[in-house]
């Protein structure tokens, strides 16, 4: 073979570390632990500190970074001018962007320079690192038979984490790509007759199955509750697991079972029963192990408040003035270290320079924004109209809404600047209304609203002495609860033909575990109305998934499953344009009335087949013919 994907092909074994940096160190550092290659797998010491860089191949797609794009749905607005960005290329069907050598900046977290044994964030990029990794988990796995001075559970720790980042680091790219070759092997470079063919999606997912059923078998449900891990007791939480293996199978089924992929494998654009079915199989089994079902792993869904009232749901998405403790547990399931420098992350949301003197990047559109319905559980079927079955008011748009709404979105009214100000008084309360001095294409809202999600109240750094100094640590998970139950109520209901439907054993149906997400947040259950047929109760679904996982990077890859990507109204982006009423409220902007509420389209995408996946790059396709091209590219 000539350079079979010339990432693959490179590296050997370099310095390893025992430990990742992050901002609470759950993976602890040990200067003892850097080995040469000829030692790296006599002991489990050194064979884990190989091992270790796995970890640092995980991609950091929320903060690589100075402002970083991961929301490429119809959820976000890009600031006028910022055309670097890969969301922008999106939103002009230019899919090619992903690439470096088509971005120009180096801005899009999947590709650009990797490098695994260094703590820069903006160098934790996909397509060279997943490559890296799996090269990496095969040398691992092909040199077990020297790890002899080891323990029975300290060689199932070592096989467990190389299964499962070898089937991690092929599901990261099929998703994107499409079906790929499966490897499973050390590939030698100079080896001409190596022409490996690209497997269709199912088969690929089917390989990557395997690996994460293996690893799931091997690993205990915490690294605490070993020998080993009794060494680093506490600082244990992001090390794979058979949590983390089992959500991840229970995903890779899923994605398999849905409409883009089982188009690709069979021609046919419904879900695959059999494969939904393995999916919920799979969830069903991981829900049992973890504390929120009554098992014993340590993993159950953040409260929405506490007993004071605060959003202790916040402590999912970030922790503020706690000694950059990494946010998400005991909920999140699987999130990359944590590095240095979130503060980009955080300061793209604020306007500016209005409040943080600089220009802000990213607002949610109004399209998006009416996803959030009321807190009755019924979704707002158009937010200039009133609707007397759900109660929504467009002369009232923002009272009695999904109480996840008032966490995530800063709408007209809300108390933005808490202390004291003398020059911009006029700009304590969002000026979100059409002309308001919150509203601007380039530096403020294009939509009427701003994201709140990753970002404490007073989120400002020009008034209310709010900056890095206060120490904010962000940390956008790739998999955590909450998904879990709304994947395996998408699952269950499409293997058994039902919203009834449940996985025998388990204890709730798909519609239970839609509303238990729901209670939560206090929202209202999935209405009768949807419960009628898997078809409509998929319209809550995937509702329920652009609320409560909204700008986490999901939207994208769910649209493109689901065949909905370049289907109306999936392919807009819009603004609400409106004028406050007399009568002002600043302690309760909820109950603010407003006037001449209207939907104004701001961008209309122009997609068609081929943009259901990612182009594969020229370079490695000319490799060899059976490495093909995505169709259209």
């Amino acid at each position: 073979m000539k350079k079979y994907i010339r990432l693959i092909l490179c590296a050997c074994v370099l310095s390893m570390t025992l430990g990742l940096t992050s901002c609470e160190s759950y993976l602890e550092r040990s200067e003892e632990s850097i080995v040469n290659e000829q030692d790296a797998y006599k002991n489990f010491f050194n064979f884990q500190g190989f091992t270790e860089e796995l970890y640092y191949c995980i991609p950091l797609f929320y903060n690589n970074y100075w402002q970083s794009d991961f929301n490429w749905g119809e959820d976000e607005f890009i600031r006028v001018g910022s055309t670097w960005f890969f969301g922008h290329k999106v939103d002009n069907g230019d899919f090619w962007g992903w690439m470096k050598e088509h971005d120009g900046w180096g801005c899009c977290w999947m590709d650009g320079e990797g490098v695994t044994t260094e703590d820069d964030r903006m160098k934790k990029r996909l397509w060279p690192l997943v490559w890296y990794g799996i090269r990496k988990a095969n040398m691992g796995l092909e040199n077990l038979e020297k790890l002899t001075d080891a323990t029975l559970e300290e060689k199932d720790l070592i096989a467990g984490q190389l299964y499962f980042f070898r089937g991690w680091f092929h599901f990261m790219l099929m998703q994107y790509y499409g079906g790929l070759p499966y490897i499973d092997h050390v590939l030698d470079s100079d080896n001409e007759s190596v022409r490996l063919p690209r497997l269709n999606y199912q088969q690929t997912a089917d390989r990557a199955a395997e690996d994460f059923r293996t690893a799931a078998d091997l690993l205990p449900l915490s690294w605490d509750d070993t020998k080993v891990g009794q060494q680093t007791l506490g600082k244990n939480r992001q090390r794979i697991n058979k949590i983390m293996a089992l959500g991840y199978l229970g995903k890779n089924y899923l994605w398999a079972g849905s409409p883009l992929m089982n188009y690709e494998s069979t021609g046919n654009k419904t879900y695959n029963a059999e494969y939904c079915k393995k999916a919920a199989e799979a969830f069903a089994e991981m829900l049992t192990y973890c504390q929120e079902e009554g098992g014993a792993a340590d993993y159950s869904l953040i409260p929405f408040r506490d007993d004071a009232g605060n959003y202790t749901y916040s402590n999912i998405f970030y922790t503020y003035n706690q000694g950059l403790k990494i946010p998400g547990a005991p909920e999140t399931i699987f999130q990359a270290p944590s590095y240095a420098g979130e503060w980009g992350m955080v300061e793209q949301y604020i306007p500016g320079p209005l409040m943080n003197g600089s220009s802000a990047a990213y607002t949610p559109t109004a399209n998006y924004v009416n996803y959030y319905g009321m807190a009755n559980g019924l979704p707002i079927p158009d937010a200039t109209k009133a609707d007397p079955e759900s109660g929504y008011d467009p002369t009232h748009p923002w009272k009695d809404r999904d109480p996840r709404f008032y966490h995530d979105i800063v709408y007209d009214g809300v108390k933005c600047i808490q202390g004291a100000t003398q020059t911009r008084e006029e700009h304590r309360y969002a000026n979100l209304y059409t002309g308001g001095s919150y509203r601007n294409d380039d530096s403020g809202s294009r939509s009427g609203y701003v994201l709140h999600k990753y970002i404490p109240h007073p989120f400002n750094t020009n008034y209310d002495d709010w900056g890095q100094n206060k120490g904010i640590c962000v940390n956008v998970s790739y998999m955590r609860l909450a998904d879990i139950y709304l994947m395996y109520a998408e699952a269950t209901a499409n293997a058994y033909g039902s919203p009834k439907g449940k996985v025998e054993d388990f204890s709730k149906t798909a519609e239970e575990a839609i509303n238990h997400v729901r209670d939560r947040a206090g929202v209202g259950h999935v209405a009768d109305k949807y419960l009628v047929s898997t078809e409509e109760f998929m319209k809550e679904v995937r509702r329920e998934r652009a609320v409560e996982l909204a700008y986490e990077g999901h939207r994208f890859n769910d649209l493109r499953r689901w065949l909905l990507l370049t289907e109306y109204p999936y392919t807009i982006k819009t603004a609400h344009d409106f004028d406050r009423a007399a009568g002002f409220d600043s302690e309760h902007p909820e109950n603010n009335c407003v006037l001449n509420m209207k939907e104004r389209v701001v961008l209309e995408r122009k997609f068609g087949t081929k943009h259901y996946w990612l182009p594969l790059k020229r370079v490695d396709t000319n490799i060899y013919l059976e490495f093909a091209q995505n169709p259209g590219w």
